[in-house]
């Protein structure tokens, strides 16, 4: 594992959101708007850009937190900006906040944490806590 990175660096990532990425369950649509399931994916996908760049080939990382604060929605058609910044990183554990925007409006904001180990004691931990 490698960490070229420090506080305040930034990774942008965007998406448009879709007709598949509104807010619905079992029960029926309930707003055509962004989903919190979507923005919570997107938010975890531009801190994992970070993780990408620090994992070697026997790493993985594991999402450990994600907290999201809606300020506005997002309409379908939108292009909407996410940007991770690095917060911190210590025992092994990233913490980024997350900002979310269409255009100049603020949609949503938030913390994201992945922890990065070993596949190998990835596996040992998720075969322990089978059956």
């Amino acid at each position: 594992m490698k960490n070229p990175f420090k506080r305040g660096d930034i990774k942008l990532h965007e998406f448009e959101v879709g007709k598949s990425d509104v807010a619905k369950f079992e029960s029926g649509l309930v707003h055509e708007v962004c989903s919190t399931f979507k923005l919570g994916k997107e938010m975890e996908w531009s801190s994992r850009l970070f993780v990408l760049d620090m994992i070697d080939p026997d790493e993985e990382g594991v999402g450990t937190r994600l907290e999201i604060e809606h300020h506005a929605p997002a309409f379908i058609g939108d292009r909407v900006q996410v940007k991770a910044v690095f917060r911190s990183f210590e025992v092994n554990e990233l913490l980024c906040d997350v900002y979310v925007k269409v255009g100049e409006r603020k949609v949503a904001s938030g913390l994201t944490g992945q922890k990065v180990l070993k596949k190998e004691k990835i596996s040992q931990i998720f075969s322990s806590l089978k059956n």
